[in-house]
């Protein structure tokens, strides 16, 4: 069970047992990461991109690379915002971030609304 003291106050749409599951779902995501980076770094290609069969496998391993330390970030800032205690709190209006997108998605930082008006705005 997660400790409370750590994860500070919970949001008021998610249980207690919500905010369990979700800090040891960004806990696990945060490993898998960790090691998928290593993996990449520990590849023969990783330190001489000339040993890849071709530029586009280089390209590849360089892509998944760059999403897998992307994913590693929000999923590090996710967890630091449980321990403030901001978990579930959107960017952009303040407002709850709904639950189900929270269950789908852990490391979101905003609710639907405004991931609307950011996606339009691009």
């Amino acid at each position: 069970m997660v400790n409370h003291q750590i994860i500070g106050d919970r949001p008021a749409h998610l249980s207690p047992e919500d905010l369990a599951a979700l800090w040891e779902n960004l806990r696990e995501q945060r490993l898998f990461r960790q090691e998928q980076l290593r993996q990449i770094a520990a590849a023969p290609h990783a330190a001489d991109p000339r040993l890849c069969r071709s530029a586009a496998q280089a390209e590849v391993q360089g892509k998944l690379a760059a999403s897998a330390c992307m994913v590693l970030a929000d999923v590090e800032a996710a967890l630091q915002r449980i321990a403030e205690g901001r978990y579930g709190s959107c960017h952009l209006c303040r407002r709850s971030v709904e639950r189900g997108l929270l269950m789908i998605v852990p490391q979101a930082r905003y609710c639907a609304r405004s991931q609307q008006v950011r996606e339009a705005g691009r």
